[in-house]
């Protein structure tokens, strides 16, 4: 199994998660980051640090989510791995 990002983090970006993942496992687009299963080690590190909630256990992720595996799944991959933080595209909630 393995965690899975999922929409709300669709134009934030926020990068918390990438800090505490302790194998680099976020890859990054224009948009979002997206979660390389086959890297990641299911630590739950990055979960409570995401201020959107946009991360889930795999077989936890809600219904409305559901696509977010394949597209984690058939992308990640594919995009350059980001190792450090940057600046969100839009301003964290409050």
């Amino acid at each position: 199994m393995t965690y899975i990002v999922t929409e709300p983090c669709k134009g934030c970006r926020y990068t918390d998660c990438v800090e505490v993942c302790p194998v680099d496992c976020f890859h990054i687009d224009d948009d979002m980051l997206l979660i390389d299963p086959d890297e990641c080690i299911d630590c739950a590190a990055c979960v409570p640090v995401c201020p959107v909630e946009a991360i889930f256990f795999e077989d936890d992720v809600p219904d409305k989510y559901q696509e977010w595996i394949e597209i984690n799944i058939e992308n990640a991959a594919g995009l350059p791995v980001i190792d450090e933080t940057q600046d969100p595209l839009k301003p964290y909630p409050e």
